[in-house]
């Protein structure tokens, strides 16, 4: 019999787990062993396995055994994440605010260290180029800009992923599957082109696969996302999900204020002030506005 060895599941599909194994680097083709139907035990790309060789029938082996999780995120189901590439476009598609700090609140609530990528920067004019960048920095996120078309920027990414676990989270067509063929070459993701008409990318990423890089560097390129909705959070606790408010708020009149319809209220003096960014803070009331009505109803 063949003895047990460790690795991690890189790909979940029809009920066929694709392990890297850790021994030899090489990709096995794997079925659960029934106690995980038993147990209502469902593995997910990204954990870590013992798994048996059998070389029979349609599969090369069957996990043994999952280790313990670091971390699980739902959508998508991945497993043992260390940070999050947040990737979204200066331009086409233009970025969507809202969607990019529900990424980052999401990461928050799963204590996943998020970096914030901005692709198309040769897209993107000096002024938004800037204004951008500022406007996330001043949140407290590290903000990088690249150019995957240019190859600018891109070993800094690489860089940053070293020895780590990444997931690349961002909407379709900001070029998600564009760095990752730059990173890991033999991955050939298929890329999709940006609808004219809606400004939107077409989908080409259709499940959650975990890549190697080398080095004990693993990414995912997930599924890209046109929204995602934020379950389990009360209106009240937004806001603290927007350090830069911080500051100002002891200069708030109300305590608890909610920085929206109340008087003297340092968040707004700032805002007007030009201190805190517009975008970020219409961001902010959108998503309050957003919880409020869905406890209403």
């Amino acid at each position: 019999m063949s003895s047990d060895r460790t690795g991690k599941i890189i790909r979940c599909v029809g009920g066929f787990y694709f392990v890297w194994c850790y021994e030899d680097e090489n990709i096995y083709q794997c079925r659960a062993r029934g106690v995980f139907r038993k147990d209502r035990f469902k593995p997910v790309a990204g954990d870590d396995c013992t798994f048996r060789l059998t070389r029979a029938q349609d599969v090369e082996g069957y996990v043994e055994t999952i280790a313990a999780r670091k971390n699980l995120l739902i959508r998508p189901p991945v497993a043992n994440v260390d940070q999050a590439l947040v990737l979204f476009a200066f331009a086409s598609p233009d970025p969507n605010y809202s969607l990019l700090d529900r990424f980052l609140i999401e990461m928050k609530r799963q204590r996943i260290p998020a970096v914030i990528c901005f692709n198309k920067s040769d897209l993107a004019g000096e002024d938004g180029h800037t204004k951008l960048l500022e406007a996330y920095r001043g949140s407290g996120y590290r903000t990088m800009a690249v150019s995957v078309i240019r190859k600018e920027g891109l070993e800094d990414i690489r860089e940053l992923m070293q020895g780590k676990t990444t997931v690349l989270a961002g909407p379709s067509g900001v070029g998600k599957s564009s760095l990752t063929n730059y990173l890991c070459p033999e991955a050939g993701m298929e890329v999709g082109a940006v609808s004219r008409r809606t400004e939107r990318g077409r989908q080409t990423t259709r499940h959650a696969e975990l890549i190697s890089a080398g080095n004990h560097t693993f990414f995912f390129d997930t599924p890209g996302f046109s929204s995602l909705e934020l379950n389990g959070i009360a209106r009240e606790e937004v806001k603290s999900f927007f350090p830069e408010f911080e500051p100002y708020e002891p200069s708030c009149r109300f305590q608890g204020c909610m920085h929206i319809h109340e008087p003297d209220c340092g968040v707004k003096h700032a805002l007007e002030d030009g201190l805190i960014s517009s975008e970020r803070y219409h961001s902010y009331v959108q998503l309050v506005e957003e919880i409020s009505a869905q406890r209403r109803y």
